[in-house]
């Protein structure tokens, strides 16, 4: 089975757009330099990569899904073309809040699906977000998690960073802890 970290979009992967905001056009898409620095140290360290992301802006009519989907489109060919990365997979929760779908973190089920379709073993694996709901997402699917706090002071991860400067810094030695290297902590 495979291992993988799930990451989080915006405020992760992408510069975060105002609080309560959307990214809404590709040209305001800012891939995160330190994300790249984490996703090659990640990659080094054996992990495959995914980003599972809730966006309601679909839902709300403020951003077409096929817009979301080129800004997905456009981050792979980055990575692939400018850093030799592939990302294994991007899903997306479209629904509102109250849509009752079972892929909207908190909830595990975009997780669940990726894991299923590529075999990747959870109790291996890694979810890296900005919130609490991520989190919470993670460990339902039984990962271990890391939250970046941005200005947060508590966070219910196995793991948290101050900023995407700090997990870049720590990534790897967060990895390497005990469970980190796929072991489930046995």
């Amino acid at each position: 089975m495979n291992k993988c970290v799930f990451f989080d979009r915006d405020g992760i992967v992408n510069r975060a757009p105002v609080e309560g905001g959307y990214v809404e056009r590709l040209e305001d898409f800012e891939i995160l330099p330190e994300f790249v620095s984490v996703l090659k140290a990640v990659s080094a360290e054996g992990f495959l990569a995914a980003v599972v992301t809730n966006q309601r802006c679909v839902s709300r009519g403020i951003v077409s899904l096929d817009v979301v989907d080129s800004m997905h489109d456009h981050l792979r060919r980055v990575l692939e073309d400018t850093y030799g990365i592939t990302l294994l997979d991007v899903m997306v929760c479209p629904h509102g809040r109250d849509d009752g779908c079972d892929c909207r973190k908190p909830k595990s089920g975009m997780l669940l699906t990726v894991a299923r379709q590529h075999d990747i073993d959870l109790a291996s694996s890694w979810m890296i977000g900005d919130h609490e709901t991520d989190i919470e997402a993670g460990a339902k699917a039984g990962c271990r998690t890391i939250r970046v706090l941005y200005g947060d002071s508590e966070s219910s991860a196995d793991f948290a960073v101050v900023s995407m400067f700090d997990l870049q810094e720590q990534i790897v030695d967060i990895l390497e802890t005990e469970g980190g290297r796929g072991d489930g902590g046995r």
